[in-house]
């Protein structure tokens, strides 16, 4: 299956050193070589980049990888194709606009019996249980909230309702940020880390690149990095019970259940 890259923080970062871990996973280094993407958020816009070509040789993602965009929420993403051919319009992070904000969603699992009914609001382009799965979220709590956002709180808690309904139907972690946040349900695997004063050194498991971060971040940085398989092989990383949802904010966990 696919595997998913999240970042959070207090200040704008960037994630070119997580992200040049990740690349080479997108059949380099493993198997997930149906495409990529990468979603940036920058104040109310979004960056978003996609490529269907593997990550590992995409000219894209090496761009990426050298360009330091500064973001308080990333989500990136590589793909094993399970439902869905290989195409751009199948390639995730997904965008759509809710509340007057775009919301990112990626995801890593397979519903394979997932076919909701959809009222108009927001329609798949493509063909994945992936973005059936994100447009039914988005559909849900439209339907829920009506025309106002709910706070954090709410909004969290009403998609652990939503989650629920969902557990027997297939494995489906995924990654969801509207730039305020970032939510992340892990069904199988998810593991993340929380960078922060003294920060140390961080080596790569997929190259040999080390980063000291103690001569970049600041004594109040803190930033959380969420990813399927943990990226530093000399780091504690914690590791996401199956069945539970949890949200970043400013780099660091807000809630869980």
């Amino acid at each position: 299956m696919c595997q998913l890259l999240g970042m959070n923080c207090n200040v704008p970062t960037d994630i070119c050193f997580s992200f040049t871990g990740f690349q080479k996973r997108g059949g380099g280094t493993d198997i997930h070589g149906d495409g990529w993407g990468i979603a940036f958020f920058e104040g109310k816009g979004v960056r978003l980049f996609v490529d269907p070509q593997p990550s590992a040789q995409s000219p894209i993602a090496e761009f990426v990888r050298h360009y330091p965009i500064r973001s308080l929420n990333v989500i990136a993403h590589i793909r094993k194709a399970t439902q869905g051919r290989v195409a751009l319009e199948n390639t995730h992070p997904f965008m759509r606009e809710l509340w007057g904000r775009y919301w990112i969603f990626a995801h890593n699992g397979n519903l394979a019996d997932f076919y909701p009914a959809f009222d108009g609001a927001f329609s798949p382009v493509g063909d994945t249980d992936s973005e059936r799965l994100f447009c039914w979220l988005l559909q849900r709590l439209a339907t829920r909230f009506g025309d106002v956002m709910p706070e954090r709180p709410a909004l969290f808690a009403a998609l652990s309702g939503i989650v629920a309904e969902l557990e027997e139907l297939g494995p489906f972690n995924f990654l969801l940020s509207n730039g305020d946040c970032l939510i992340a349900h892990c069904s199988t695997n998810l593991a993340y880390i929380v960078r922060q004063a003294p920060f140390t050194v961080a080596h790569l498991m997929d190259e040999d690149v080390s980063v000291d971060f103690s001569e970049l971040a600041g004594n109040r940085d803190r930033v959380a990095v969420i990813a399927t398989v943990p990226l530093t092989d000399n780091e504690t990383w914690t590791i996401m019970d199956p069945g539970t949802l949890w949200m970043f904010h400013e780099g660091k966990v807000v809630c869980v259940s």
